[in-house]
Parts: structure tokens; C-alpha cells; sequence
């Protein structure tokens, strides 16, 4: 194994599948089950939810609501995509806690971090809600700040592409993927992997990020294997 703990950072448009908003439980189950294969490789996995497929608190704040109002609101949604995968993850017999940067206690723990800690030594998931717990920040950074916290050894970020390219694929068929970038590469030419508060944590505390494609079953075992997919920044 390459890695003994890593953080995995989901969007909230992952869970959505083809529904366009909100959660596709088929989506979910798939989800849970490619975790319980990561944990059956002794490898501890802590997991950052975004809340896009519910809430954004940028476009919201383009619409008049008050833009701290609404990243609180996005926060909510982080919560609402991290029960629903804790139930999709116990649901196949994965052990898994919930933990949000704004207490909810009738609903999971607070964030603790020598908790979480002991949390994934003792073999369990933890997934961390509700961002940094911060307006003006996204779950992109709340990723790279607890995966520093938890002293992870990467960051795998999970999208709908396969990796980093110079341009959207989708828009452009001659779009030219990476297969390794440095962390200034990314800063400099403004490529959308993850904000640069996000990158610069990550660069200041050498915490590699590998960007692949989640919608292709078995591709966290292979990133973890060392094979060869995505597209790795360091």
C-alpha cells in the first residue's frame, strides 16, 4: 500500500448522478461500497462532502442573499450529504461518525480532532461536515485543513473527468491532460482542482492531491494501489 491514511473529498454534484439535485441513492450505495473497499485494504479514511447538489452560497450571494447567510446554508447541505453517506456506509457494515464544525448534537459529534484521530485508528470512517465551520471558505480548504490536522498522507480529490487538463474536456476534445503538476504550476495558470487557499495549505505542508475520476468503479483501490490514474499534484 502507498498510503496508511488519506482523506477523500467528494462533491455534493457526485451524489446527484443523473437527477440534476439532491441524491440518487444508487449513487450513494455505489459510493459506500467502493469505501468498504478501501477499508478492506487496513487503510484509514477520513472523507470531506461538498454540499453543491442542495445549496452554494456563492451563486446564492449573486442572487441577493447575504453571502455569510449563505455559506451557512451550504454548510447545512455538507451535513445533509454527510448523513446520507454515514447511512449508506453503515448500511454495508462500514463502522462510521460524523463530524461537523457546527454542532448538531442531536445528530453527530462535534469536530475533536485527537477524536477523529482515534476515530480512524480504531478502523472507523469519519466524515467531516459542515466545512471549516466558517463562512468564506470552501469544503475544498476545510479538505486540506483537517487532512493536515489528521496528519493524512494525501488528499485524493474525486470529480467527473480523469485528471487535470489545460482546458474542460467536454467543451474541448484536444483538451491536453496532466499526469503530474506542482502545486505553483496550479496557482499560477489558475487550474480549477481546488481553490488556492486549498492548494497553498497544501503546498506549505507537502500533502500531495491526486485528482481522478470517481464515476469509474474500483479507481480509489487503483490511486491507492500506485497505479497510474489521474492526475497527481505536488
Amino acid at each position: 500500500m502507498k498510503f496508511k491514511r488519506v482523506l477523500l473529498k467528494l462533491s455534493g454534484e457526485a451524489l446527484q448522478g443523473a437527477k440534476g439535485f439532491g441524491v440518487d441513492p444508487a449513487i450513494a450505495s455505489s459510493i459506500a461500497s467502493q469505501i468498504k473497499d478501501v477499508r478492506k485494504l487496513g487503510i484509514e479514511l477520513a472523507i470531506v462532502i461538498g454540499g453543491g447538489n442542495f445549496f452554494r452560497g456563492v451563486p446564492a450571494a449573486e442572487q441577493g442573499i447575504d453571502r455569510a447567510t449563505g455559506d451557512y446554508i451550504g454548510m447545512m447541505a455538507t451535513l445533509m450529504n454527510s448523513l446520507i453517506v454515514c447511512d449508506a456506509l453503515e448500511k454495508k457494515g462500514v463502522p462510521t461518525r460524523v463530524q461537523t464544525a457546527i454542532r448538531v448534537d442531536a445528530l453527530c459529534e462535534p469536530y475533536i480532532r485527537r477524536r477523529a484521530i482515534r476515530h480512524l485508528e480504531k478502523e472507523r470512517v469519519v466524515i467531516f461536515a459542515a466545512g471549516t465551520g466558517n463562512p468564506y471558505f470552501t469544503t475544498d480548504t476545510a479538505a486540506a485543513l483537517r487532512a493536515t490536522e489528521i496528519s493524512a498522507d494525501v488528499i485524493l480529490k474525486a470529480t467527473k473527468v480523469d485528471g487535470i487538463y489545460d482546458s474542460d474536456p467536454f467543451k474541448n476534445k484536444k483538451a491536453k491532460k496532466f499526469e503530474k503538476l506542482s502545486y505553483m504550476h496550479v496557482l499560477k495558470n489558475r487550474l480549477k482542482v481546488m481553490d488556492s487557499t486549498a492548494i497553498s495549505l497544501c503546498m506549505d505542508n507537502n500533502l500531495p492531491i491526486v485528482v481522478f475520476n470517481m464515476n469509474k468503479p474500483g479507481n480509489i483501490v487503483r490511486v491507492l494501489k500506485g497505479e497510474k490514474i489521474g492526475t497527481w499534484v505536488s
